[in-house]
């Protein structure tokens, strides 16, 4: 029988129940896709994150309830606050390969952990019928897109107010993101919609700022700003611009700690 520890972690977050939880699995090798699979569904979190040690650092997947994704922001801070907090790494930067984005880093610098992502450019597009009635609004800024597609709103009210029609989204084919700049502390906020996925509205989604900052950093003229993604449950986010790549900071907290058996 083997053994493997798992942790669930609340991400973009200082407190239990807020953020954005995922599990995560340090593994001493790859298991077959088949177990990891089925590992990330009896987990049941949008996302399960497992890394393999190597010599530079470390081998980093992430699983949703039905397949291998390409990038998850919140469950790579997840798998680095483990790394720092439970396996005592001694570095304050993790380099981790993945399949998908090549190389990735997390730094620490007390208690916020940055990530170092792709920037992604959306364009501006006609947005389709279905977009907008399935978000159950008529106005907009403007509809962009990268790999999902971006709402920008006029404020953060109108942010808040919107009730997605989830199931109808699915012909859509992608998630939706919508945002707006913030009125209070923050300068922008935005919601994450998973039309089609186990979770339909994501918390705090680290991949989404990907685009989100590239986008706000030019219409506000600023390279760093802080950011707040959610609505019943949410995180704060510190946001970077820098070239092509985004910088992405946030806290973490340990929900639970269990042991996975494998017979």
């Amino acid at each position: 029988m083997q053994q493997i520890d798992f942790f669930m972690i609340d991400a973009f977050t200082t407190t239990t129940f807020g953020g954005n939880a995922a599990a995560v699995c340090p593994l001493t090798e790859w298991l077959p896709d088949e177990t990891l699979l089925k590992m990330s569904k009896q987990h049941n979190q949008s996302e399960t994150a497992f890394f393999v040690p190597t010599q530079k650092g470390f081998e980093l997947r992430w699983f949703t309830t039905q397949g291998e994704i390409n990038l998850c922001g919140h469950a790579t801070l997840a798998a680095a606050h483990v790394i720092f907090e439970h396996l005592n790494y001694p570095n304050t930067i993790i380099h981790f390969e993945t399949r998908f984005v090549g190389a990735l880093t997390v730094s620490r610098n007390g208690k916020w952990l940055t990530l170092d992502f792709p920037a992604w450019e959306t364009e501006s597009i006609v947005p389709p019928a279905l977009l907008l009635q399935t978000l159950g609004i008529t106005e907009y800024k403007e509809v962009r897109m990268a790999r999902d597609y971006m709402v920008v709103m006029e404020n953060q009210q109108q942010v808040e107010a919107v009730k997605p029609d989830i199931n109808a989204m699915i012909p859509l084919g992608k998630m939706v993101c919508i945002t707006a700049p913030s009125e209070g502390e923050y300068d922008f906020v935005s919601r994450f919609f998973c039309p089609g996925e186990a979770v339909a509205e994501d918390p705090v989604t680290g991949s989404a700022h990907t685009m989100l900052i590239p986008y706000w950093a030019r219409q506000l003229n600023k390279m760093q700003m802080l950011a707040h993604q959610g609505f019943e449950r949410g995180g704060e986010l510190r946001c970077q611009l820098v070239g092509d790549r985004v910088y992405i900071g946030g806290q973490a907290t340990t929900y639970m700690i269990g042991k996975v058996f494998l017979r």
